[in-house]
């Protein structure tokens, strides 16, 4: 029997900019089109999650008054679910302002967010321009290394704490902070990016591998990926790669 890739949308309503809702119609095709069961549920504010419901967590990005609006809620009432599912393998994406929010905190101006804390880092919204873009990292999830292209767009600068691997190197762009060439992170199934506009449609072997990473299998191939592929170099392309 087919398995099922079950997912979960945290704040849909809340943190869902620069078309990341897309993220999870290729998750849902990618499944589909293999025969396999996608089921897709939610948790906003004031709802709780079970960590052992879903395979995927998924939070999009959101504009600094979103965050403000999560981040409390988040951290009442989910961080020990989340923490609990991350322990137990559940795949996490994160894009943008979520990515943001998987660390200690976000320090705005004289407000700190709580961040979740599932990985080693914090987020500083520093003196200075946006960074804004089109961008290019080097990556490798497990299966060599492959280029991820996206559209960057944030005015936070995030570091990541001493042990912490980033999702890559980045090739063109700013990355996490514009300085030391990183971006995202990844750590076990967690990953967080600030790479968007969306992420998925334009690098669809990142997509199969999340779905990899979340159901503990290897997929095969689909017949036609040509106009995914071409997507994706359309993506590197921009970001002069």
């Amino acid at each position: 029997m087919a398995p099922t890739l079950r997912v979960c949308a945290l704040y849909p309503d809340l943190m869902n900019i620069y078309a990341d809702r897309g993220n999870i119609a290729v998750l849902r095709a990618r499944c589909e089109w293999r025969g396999m069961g996608f089921e897709i549920a939610s948790s906003s504010t004031g709802e709780r999650v079970d960590p052992d419901a879903h395979d995927l967590f998924y939070m999009g990005g959101g504009q600094d008054r979103d965050q403000v609006a999560v981040a409390g809620d988040m951290a009442e009432t989910k961080r020990d679910s989340l923490h609990a599912a991350a322990e137990r393998g559940t795949a996490f994406l994160a894009v943008c302002g979520g990515y943001q929010l998987l660390g200690h905190s976000y320090q705005l101006g004289e407000t700190e967010l709580p961040g979740l804390g599932l990985v080693d880092l914090r987020t500083v919204r520093e003196e200075g321009p946006r960074l804004i873009g089109n961008c290019a990292i080097e990556a490798d999830l497990g299966t060599g290394t492959h280029v991820i292209a996206g559209f960057e767009n944030h005015g936070g600068r995030t570091y990541l704490g001493d042990g912490e691997r980033p999702l890559g190197r980045v090739l063109r762009g700013y990355g996490n902070n514009g300085r030391d060439r990183t971006e995202g992170v990844h750590r076990g199934n967690v990953i967080g990016t600030y790479l968007h506009g969306p992420l998925l449609p334009k690098n669809i072997w990142l997509a199969d591998r999340l779905i990899e990473m979340a159901l503990g299998i290897e997929l095969e191939p689909l017949a036609d990926d040509s106009l995914e592929e071409a997507a994706h170099m359309s993506a590197r392309r921009a970001a002069g790669v």
